[in-house]
């Protein structure tokens, strides 16, 4: 009677719920040489990590404006999504990382103060990597975020197109010169990061740190070794720069992916674009 039982629960209830869920460790601490303040950040690791002595790849995970390293997994289920993709087989086993990168907009500022940017790739990725059972290997290293975390994926992938094989940007808070300049976003948000805004036009500190104008300034053999995955709302307020964004790829020839979905800057957008993000980024590590 019993194995009756099993196998008709077996048959009806989805697989998923039998799995092993992985382990969240919040707001645990990194100390760094170069940003004046430990930087804290929160992990995932697959249900499988404490039982094997395989190495994973990795997804740096970032949050957006305001937000902080607990985010994706308060508000947006990062760890559910996760269980439930690996458990389907949608994807395979991978660790993410999410940092925090307070109102940094993941660059340096230009007084040098914070050189958040510098701290990331120098310290940080070497750490994680360290500490971690990681793949560390360009190929199986992704790059993700949401508004300010989405910019910020695009940015550090073009900065450094050595690193990441994969760039996953949700509504991505990457703006034209024109929305830049044309009303007060620049000093609320920027001025503390870019410097004064020019009388007219914009800084070369806020070009270097553009990913519409990197689009220019990086090398395009480079940027078309990464696999760009871009995801915008239609009632998104950062339609402009994403659909620029995309406009100027398409014309310079730099393969990608654009979707546009029904909904706008919220949580449940981002959830249901994180399970299709990293479906896209698992092509990169699958061989």
């Amino acid at each position: 009677m019993y194995k009756h039982i099993l196998i008709f629960l077996l048959a009806v209830v989805p697989f998923s719920i039998f799995a092993q869920s992985g382990k969240v460790m919040e707001s645990l601490q990194f100390e760094s040489k170069l940003v004046s303040y430990p930087v804290e950040y929160s992990v995932y690791l697959p249900a499988d990590y404490e039982t094997s002595n395989r190495s994973y790849p990795v997804l740096y995970l970032l949050h957006g404006y305001s937000d902080d390293e607990t985010g994706w997994i308060q508000f947006g289920e990062a760890n559910l999504i996760a269980d439930k993709g690996i458990a389907n087989g949608d994807f395979p086993p991978c660790i993410i990382i999410m940092p925090d990168g307070k109102v940094s907009w993941y660059v340096n500022s230009f007084d040098g103060k914070d050189p958040w940017e510098d701290m990331f790739i120098q310290e940080f990725i070497p750490a994680m990597e360290k500490k971690y059972r990681i793949r560390s290997k360009k190929e199986f290293r992704a790059i993700a975020g949401l508004s300010m975390g989405g910019n910020g994926a695009l940015l550090l992938s073009m900065h450094h197109p050595e690193l990441f094989s994969t760039c996953v940007a949700m509504s991505a808070g990457t703006f034209t010169d024109e929305e830049i300049s044309s009303n007060g976003r620049y000093d609320h948000y920027f001025k503390n990061i870019y410097g004064e805004k020019p009388e007219t036009g914009v800084s070369d500190y806020w070009k270097a740190n553009s990913p519409i104008h990197l689009l220019d300034s990086v090398d395009k053999e480079q940027l078309k070794s990464i696999r760009f995955y871009i995801d915008c709302g239609d009632d998104d307020f950062l339609y402009k720069g994403n659909s620029a964004l995309h406009v100027k790829m398409r014309d310079l020839g730099i393969p990608h992916e654009y979707r546009v979905r029904n909904g706008g800057h919220q949580w449940e957008y981002w959830r249901t674009g994180l399970f299709d993000g990293l479906k896209f980024m698992a092509q990169s590590f699958h061989r």
